[in-house]
């Protein structure tokens, strides 16, 4: 047993509410040695033991394990897609004048367009429908419709509209 000098030593409790609590200060330290028995022995061989052994552990299996998922090389989806495609057959170039109005029409519903949607609304070559849009639309490159497409000034069914905003 000695007394404490130099340093204060303090004991605190935690509550369940991880609350912090001082129960006292120290007063005096005690150090002790293990009384060497051969329960203690055999208790220390246990532990060390336990300890030594390994986490993972490698084992030889008698058969296959068939319970996970086996690798498929194309997935239904993509049979989905592929399907639809043939259904579909290659987009054939439809007169320029029907192209147009398919155009038109849809540029009554929004000003701004992708080509990528107007593909889909037209069903036409991307291709041909760029050639068709470079006469009638202007490809805006950035601002907040970068990337769309909008119909040229005279081609716009809503001009006086502007205009009369305008003023």
């Amino acid at each position: 047993m000695q007394t404490v000098g130099g340093q204060t030593l303090t004991v605190f409790t935690e509550t369940a509410s991880d609350k912090l609590a001082l129960e006292g200060v120290v007063v005096q330290r005690a150090e002790c040695r293990p009384a060497v028995s051969e329960n203690y022995m055999k208790l220390k061989k246990l532990q060390i033991e336990e300890s030594s052994k390994p986490v993972r552990l490698s084992q030889q299996l008698d058969k296959a394990v068939t319970t996970n998922y086996k690798p498929v090389s194309n997935h239904a989806y993509n049979l989905e897609y592929d399907k639809k495609k043939k259904e579909e057959g290659k987009r054939a170039r439809a007169d320029k004048q029907q192209v147009l109005d398919m155009l038109f029409s849809a540029f009554e519903k929004h000003q701004f367009y992708n080509i990528k949607d107007l593909v889909d609304i037209t069903k036409q070559p991307v291709i041909y429908l760029k050639e068709i849009l470079r006469d009638i639309g202007i490809y805006n490159v950035k601002g907040t419709h970068k990337n769309t497409w909008e119909l040229r000034p005279e081609y716009r069914h809503y001009q006086g509209e502007e205009e009369k905003d305008a003023e």
